[in-house]
């Protein structure tokens, strides 16, 4: 089981922040490098219950022992139970944050059996079923966490002008680790 270390994450989080006071990197303006309180237990578990899905381990210990975002690569990661405070401002990732609460969605199989590479088209609707958006990358691009199926647990990047829906790292633990470790790199904007 992952287990994670609110405190590090958190220091990692302050360093960055001071280090990019003018929140120049690639999403800071967004997530600020804050994190939101873990959820509780019982609300993690109505939630997994309400969708009919168990969270793989990785990410539902990070939402449970470190935050429900929003720090994180990108535009940061997305509140798994409550909408974004600011989710009136007509952002197209609410839109999707919405879509993946709808019944059954998150319980649906997860359709790829391998990456589906190249434009996509409209075709993503389908695809993302049994999955469900970490973060926004921007220009519709999104990245998911697979939930069922032999791919669980995976992140995968959706991209569906260019690249496709390919995966990007075997578990939630690596994919984000490896962000907190770019944050001590010199900011590219």
């Amino acid at each position: 089981m992952t287990t994670w270390d609110r405190t590090a994450v958190e220091a990692r989080l302050r360093e960055a922040a001071a280090h990019d006071r003018a929140m120049e990197r690639f999403g800071a303006d967004t997530h600020r490098y804050e994190m939101r309180p873990p959820l509780p237990e019982p609300e993690i578990r109505a939630f997994e219950t309400a969708h009919g899905i168990e969270l793989p381990p990785p990410y539902r210990s990070f939402v449970a022992e470190v935050g429900d975002g929003p720090a994180g690569p990108a535009h940061g990661l997305l509140p798994l139970i409550t909408p974004r405070p600011e989710a009136d401002d007509d952002w197209a990732v609410d839109d999707e944050w919405a879509r993946d609460r709808l019944p059954g969605r998150l319980a649906s199989p997860f359709p790829l059996a391998e990456p589906a590479p190249g434009r996509l088209g409209a075709a993503t609707g389908t695809l993302t079923r049994g999955t469900l958006a970490l973060t926004e990358e921007g220009c519709g691009m999104y990245v998911r966490l697979v939930l069922n199926g032999p791919h669980a647990g995976e992140i995968w990047f959706l991209d569906p002008d260019w690249g496709g829906f390919t995966p990007s790292d075997r578990d939630f633990h690596s994919w984000y680790t490896r962000w907190l470790t770019a944050l001590s790199q010199p900011s590219q904007g």
